[in-house]
């Protein structure tokens, strides 16, 4: 098939290795329990540990804290073979390529010996609270507040569609705690959750898909959490420690949608050569064939883009417009390309027992998370 004929020019043996290990773990442990995980909207906790004795959590993070000593593209093998089992319970992007850079790129020295350890082997499991049910995409208007008090930040607020929100035991909080105007006010606070008072986990959200991701609400009614949690131990910095990270996120985001819409393809043209119609199978139709030669040459545009932006990120050079650019037109292609690949399915493409439902499904949130996809256009507009 034309899209396994192409490699990545930053696959090296190395990565190639580690994507066949990714790709023999999805198998034996994320496949035979994907339906119970979206029944019970979750991956089970041990899964966690599972995948941190295999050496896939935190692979981008230095060794001397626990991680695998890996860049990005080692995130991104991962998340890659992540896709191409149709798998979106497990959020490791969040914890692995998200939760843990901010600890590595900010935290104090006293911070990321504490936490990220325990991140790598899955005995603390990331994530980030930053939406809230009336601020979406612009953070300056979090009203979460962390007030100073002794040794101590108050915090009081609410977050809203917090993936592992349910096994979160490290939960980095975007907080004001000052009254700085929009950005200048914001800070982020690292808690540990367990046992924690004032922590409260609200009710998991029923989302269109992603069925087995822990997705909740959270809310903080005067937790106490150690000043020594300040991210990086300075106030106000929180809003430039995200506008930094961001472009990381969205770019893992734009891998997820490019390996997405290309095993999408690999679905609709192993279905379209086994089902028949009118006596022959449907590859044999005309239509049937354009579609999917006009989907395999859209997932391998959104690879080639991707390639180029890996390439660019491990060398330091990838920029925030590049990144937002990434996100939108590899989203923007990844729900097209499943979308036709869906219809090739017919009925059966609306059963949830075949992965290309799940696909479709999952790729309508890619255009909204990690920044709408209006906000990345308005961002990528800016820099012409």
């Amino acid at each position: 098939m034309i899209l396994d004929d192409y490699r990545s020019p930053w696959l090296t043996e190395d990565l190639a290795d580690l994507q066949q290990l990714a790709r023999t773990f999805m198998q034996k442990e994320v496949v035979p329990n994907q339906a119970r995980w979206a029944e019970q909207h979750m991956v089970d906790r041990d899964f966690w540990r599972a995948a941190g004795a295999a050496g896939l959590l935190c692979i981008s993070i230095p060794e001397e804290y626990g991680g695998g000593g890996g860049t990005f593209a080692h995130e991104a093998v991962i998340a890659a073979e992540q896709a191409r089992v149709a798998d979106d319970a497990w959020a490791n992007s969040v914890h692995s390529t998200i939760v843990a850079h901010y600890l590595a790129a900010f935290g104090t020295e006293e911070q990321k010996r504490r936490w990220l350890p325990g991140m790598a082997s899955g005995d603390l499991v990331g994530a980030i609270a930053m939406t809230e049910p009336t601020t979406g995409s612009d953070l300056q208007r979090v009203r979460t507040r962390g007030l100073r008090d002794g040794d101590d930040y108050v915090i009081n607020g609410s977050k809203t569609f917090i993936s592992n929100g349910t096994h979160a035991d490290l939960l980095v909080i975007v907080t004001r705690t000052s009254d700085e105007p929009g950005g200048r006010g914001l800070s982020l606070i690292l808690a540990e959750t367990r046992d924690l008072p004032g922590f409260q986990r609200g009710r998991v959200l029923e989302k269109i898909g992603m069925h087995g991701q822990d997705t909740r609400e959270l809310s903080f009614v005067d937790m106490r959490v150690p000043a020594a949690n300040l991210l990086g131990g300075v106030e106000g910095r929180g809003f430039q420690q995200l506008m930094e990270q961001l472009p990381q996120e969205r770019l893992i985001i734009a891998v997820t949608a490019a390996a997405t819409a290309e095993a999408a393809v690999r679905e609709a043209v192993a279905y379209a050569k086994e089902r028949e119609a009118f006596g022959q199978d449907l590859l044999s139709f005309q239509n049937t064939r354009f579609v999917l030669a006009e989907c395999a040459a859209d997932a391998l545009a959104a690879r080639t883009l991707v390639d180029s932006c890996i390439t660019r990120h491990v060398a330091g050079e990838l920029d925030a417009a590049g990144a937002s650019l990434a996100k939108f037109w590899c989203t923007d292609i990844q729900n097209k390309v499943v979308d036709r690949c869906l219809q090739i399915f017919g009925g059966y493409g609306y059963m949830m027992e075949y992965p290309i439902a799940r696909m479709f499904a999952a790729a309508r949130v890619q255009k909204i998370y990690g920044g709408t996809n209006e906000i990345m256009k308005e961002l990528v507009a800016r820099a012409l």
